[in-house]
């Protein structure tokens, strides 16, 4: 008897014992951050106006077939953020500080050995470095509906930026074009000529630069920013704005369809806009037959620009905008052109399609589907086919690189994701020189 009843006791202990096991272990893991509350001091911190978050990216890009060979490398980021909101920490409102730093690690590059496109499959795929990313102050004026943004920046913080698909730590596409179009960055540097300091300032460079936003209604808003024309490759605290690297001015209208959760229709982000350099840009047609030889003289043009739109719209939710985790189907369409006679590419368009909580029980999980069509120069093809016609084979002429990717990401805890992503490049580097690619990664983030 005295054995039944305590067997009868050592298991209701261990029953006692295992629930109270999983009930921490459920608290843990839909707790917002891995290392929780710091004992409070998480809290305290916030309370005094203090934020703080880190995250960080692990990944794993494999390049299964085609490319320039097959292979596999790891690739980490760490980043760091702190910001201090005026009101709680100095009494006065509408002010925000921001610092960011990063540690990229890990084999580098990937595209660029194993594949050999131009878009690059992977995300974290940049030459290893720990700099300062961010560092600004930003003022917020007349209830809000102004606000001035000053310091060392990243344009991909306030321009061209997704509303529903995408948004810093909390990708749902690793292929980099979107997190930010490719385009652009053929805007600064011939594969012919030798590169020069200038270049877009995405993340993980930044520049001196200067954004006002307007929000004109609940619906529309306007910006412009203006930077130095070349990012800070260095220490992230270069403000250098030399008049050599001339200067870099973006311009966007937005207009967002039912904005809100208050708003009952189906939410749309609809963005309009485009930049132009001050500087001196080669010319395409004229650059190739230059490195060749075939002339003396390096041809230039003053300035250089682009347009681009970028839409979205919600087509489906399960719940209604009152859902967390906004369960149902996103479309995505951007578009940019640049010209011909001065850019490695005239022509990008993106499109995708995003389904959070396809599987029941997991709501937060999110299927993607997207596809990048990216045109090379035609003043670069045509000069490829006049020398083609001279020596024939010395090019593959340059057309367009496409790119399919499918991705799932797995919400495994609140802090926690691991993301499959089936990748296919074809014409990697826009042309048939290389073989079409078939590119798997496995990526996990943390929040702590």
């Amino acid at each position: 008897m005295r054995s039944e009843v305590f067997n009868k006791t050592l298991l209701l202990l261990l029953v006692s014992s295992l629930s109270s096991f999983g009930s921490g272990f459920k608290d843990w893991a839909s707790q917002d951050y891995m290392t929780g509350n710091w004992g409070g001091l998480r809290n305290s911190l916030a309370t005094n106006g203090i934020s703080l978050e880190f995250f960080y990216i692990g990944s794993n890009p494999n390049n299964l077939s085609g490319g320039i060979k097959t292979g596999s490398v790891y690739q980490g980021a760490l980043f760091m953020l702190m910001d201090i909101d005026s009101s709680k920490a100095l009494g006065y409102a509408g002010g925000t500080f921001h610092v960011s730093g990063e540690w990229l690690n890990g084999e580098k590059p990937f595209s660029d050995k194993y594949i050999g496109d131009y878009n690059h499959v992977n995300l974290v795929d940049f030459a290893n470095s720990e700099r300062i990313l961010e560092l600004y102050y930003q003022q917020k004026l007349i209830n809000d509906s102004l606000s001035i943004k000053a310091g060392e920046l990243c344009i991909d913080s306030d321009f061209i930026t997704p509303t529903y698909y995408s948004a810093f730590g909390d990708f749902t596409l690793l292929n980099q074009t979107f997190f930010f179009p490719s385009l652009p960055f053929g805007l600064f540097s011939l594969p012919y000529l030798p590169k020069d300091s200038r270049g877009l300032s995405t993340t993980p460079l930044s520049t001196p630069g200067v954004v006002i936003k307007v929000q004109a209604t609940d619906n529309l808003s306007l910006q412009v920013g203006t930077y130095s024309g070349a990012p800070d490759q260095d220490t992230g605290l270069r403000f250098d704005l030399s008049e050599n690297n001339g200067m870099l001015t973006f311009a966007e209208v937005g207009y967002q369809v039912n904005p809100g959760t208050n708003n009952p229709g189906l939410g749309g982000s609809y963005k309009l806009g485009g930049y132009y350099h001050t500087s001196y840009f080669p010319d395409s047609y004229n650059s190739v037959l230059y490195a060749s030889g075939l002339t003396p003289d390096l041809d230039k043009h003053h300035g250089n620009f682009v347009g681009y739109i970028l839409a979205e719209q919600q087509l489906f939710l399960e719940n209604g905008k009152a859902d967390p985790a906004r369960q149902g189907l996103v479309g995505f369409f951007r578009g940019l052109m640049a010209p011909s006679d001065r850019n490695l590419t005239d022509l990008e368009l993106d499109g995708g399609l995003l389904y959070r909580g396809l599987i029941p029980t997991r709501d937060w999980d999110t299927l993607a589907v997207a596809y990048s069509y990216l045109e090379f120069s035609k003043d670069i093809r045509r000069a490829q086919e006049q020398i083609n016609q001279m020596a024939p084979g010395t090019f593959v002429p340059v057309d367009a690189e496409q790119l399919v990717e499918v991705s799932y990401k797995i919400q495994a805890t609140a802090w926690w994701t691991i993301q499959p992503s089936l990748q296919w490049v074809i014409h990697p580097g826009g042309s048939s020189a290389i073989d079409n690619a078939c590119a798997f990664i496995l990526q996990t983030t943390l929040r702590f």
